[in-house]
């Protein structure tokens, strides 16, 4: 039988490069190998105050960049998170199984406490524990995770085993899937800092971009004052960045990058970086995303029938947790 594989996005914004070649384009090449589902954690996005037109938006729009970017909606379960319960009603169930402790030491919770400290809510904090039920719910066997989100998921292994401990093999202890390249893309203004989709306009390239703002941005790409093109990411920080994009994008390696752009300045290096990003991502993701979006009927039917895939997928799981606490079933 076919591993499962979980992974998710938040419709907070358009995703970026980073976000597609360090997830999203790993996602469609394991969709042929495991039980995949892809989700949009709404639910997720409102521990950050969300303008409501703009979250069912960018929600619809995060659906049709998804099956833009290469994801097949029959062969994958695509959904969105609220339209099926089981997430919630597990994440109360596993709440009563997370410490205080384990939830307060999270990274991310300290970082967004200090960057919205006017709703530092309770949905922040338990955040993890919602995360833990998205994987838990489905058997998931793999997580595809960057180094950012490592510990929510070493956090929803221990709360399994912590649950299974106590009522016998009921979940399956996911493991990470880290892609060994492009699963971290740096950001072109400040190459040692990671990619976000929620940084400044000009600190991110977004699969929605015009082509020519793509270029503008990579001309604009921080390198260092030196001259060499070579893949240093401790000393050359900006021109590894470049590299790496130019590598995962194109299908070459590392080495293979290095060696074309021997004896070419840092100008052809942006340039040329730029273009195959404009080529190989922006152009045909727009091309298929300009014809998704415009269908609206054919997006709330993928999400109608996913969410009832999903649904079919959690319930037996979701019905095991309930009768091992005690529920009336």
């Amino acid at each position: 039988m076919k591993k499962t594989i979980f992974s998710g996005m938040q419709p907070t914004s358009v995703p970026q490069i980073g976000n597609y070649l360090g997830a999203i384009k790993n996602w469609g090449a394991l969709q042929s190998q495991y039980n995949s589902l892809y989700c949009v954690v709404d639910l997720h996005a409102i521990t950050v105050r969300q303008d409501p037109d703009e979250l069912r938006k960018n929600t619809l729009g995060l659906l049709a960049l998804y099956i833009a970017a290469g994801l097949d909606p029959d062969e994958n379960i695509i959904y969105v998170q609220s339209h099926y319960n089981g997430h919630t009603e597990l994440a109360w169930v596993l709440s009563c199984f997370a410490y205080m402790g384990e939830l307060g030491r999270m990274t991310q919770y300290k970082d967004k406490s200090a960057k919205h400290s006017d709703n530092v809510n309770v949905g922040l904090f338990n955040y993890p524990v919602l995360m833990a039920a998205d994987i838990l719910l489905f058997g998931t066997h793999l997580v595809p995770v960057g180094d950012d989100q490592k510990q929510h998921l070493e956090l929803a292994r221990d709360i399994a085993t912590r649950f299974n401990n106590v009522y016998g093999d009921i979940f399956i202890v996911p493991e990470p899937f880290i892609a060994k390249e492009g699963a971290r893309i740096m950001s072109l203004a400040n190459p040692e800092k990671k990619m976000s989709k929620s940084d400044d306009e000009a600190n991110r390239v977004s699969l929605l971009d015009a082509p020519d703002v793509v270029m503008k941005k990579f001309k604009r790409a921080v390198t260092d004052s030196e001259t060499e093109i070579r893949y240093d990411v401790e000393n050359k920080p900006g021109i590894s960045n470049l590299l790496e994009i130019y590598a995962v994008t194109t299908g070459v390696t590392i080495d293979d990058a290095v060696a074309e752009f021997a004896g070419a300045g840092y100008g052809t290096l942006k340039t040329t970086v730029g273009q195959a990003v404009v080529d190989n991502i922006i152009d045909p993701i727009q091309k298929k995303y300009d014809e998704l979006i415009k269908n609206e009927d054919y997006l709330q039917k993928i999400m109608r029938q996913n969410a009832q895939r999903a649904k079919e997928m959690g319930d037996p799981i979701l019905h095991k947790v309930k009768k091992s606490v005690g529920f009336i079933i």
